[in-house]
């Protein structure tokens, strides 16, 4: 075999990565993706960031607001769970108990409902288990809603949508 036919050698595997490349904290986390045109962009929560690493679309956002005017102030839980792999679950605000297990990725801030006559913003927090902020530690996340059948717990499932997430690499700012 030539040496012009012969591949190249591969490079590092991810065992070859240090736990430091994982690390939330590490100073060198990458910037986060522009979000996707037309998306809200939810406030960071991860101590020390600065900018979103969530964002969610103008569907999303119809749907939010359709099971807020029905069931009132909302949360996100986005597990690894075998039942429903990576969909975004959607409950009433406290119905799903977090703990240090969790990570608040974000929280999606929104006007109040003029129809419900709110007067107050809603905040909408947007938590991770830890282990699967472990995996998705370097994606920005945006949530889409599209139709189908939503998770059997998610408050959409009945609306003929499910929550859906849309990722993507985050970029590496130019001091990386």
């Amino acid at each position: 075999m030539s040496e012009d036919s012969r591949a190249s050698a591969p490079g590092p595997s991810a065992r070859d990565l240090s736990d430091s490349a994982c690390d939330s904290t590490s100073p060198q986390l990458p910037a986060p993706a522009k979000p996707i045109p037309g998306t809200i962009a939810a406030r960071p929560e991860i101590a020390g960031e600065t900018a979103s690493r969530l964002a969610f679309t103008p569907a999303a956002i119809e749907l939010i607001d359709r099971l807020w005017a029905m069931h009132g102030p909302l949360m996100f839980h986005q597990s690894g769970g075998c039942c429903d792999g990576s969909a975004p679950m959607c409950y009433q605000a406290g119905e799903f108990r977090t703990g240090g297990q969790d990570v608040l990725l974000g929280t999606l801030a929104l006007p109040p409902l003029t129809e419900a006559q709110e007067t107050t913003a809603r905040e909408i927090p947007f938590w991770m288990s830890r282990e699967q902020f472990g995996v998705w530690a370097h994606t920005h996340l945006t949530i889409d809603a599209v139709h189908g059948r939503g998770g059997g717990f998610s408050l959409e499932a009945p609306e003929g949508l499910r929550f859906l997430i849309r990722s993507r690499l985050l970029e590496f700012s130019a001091a990386d």
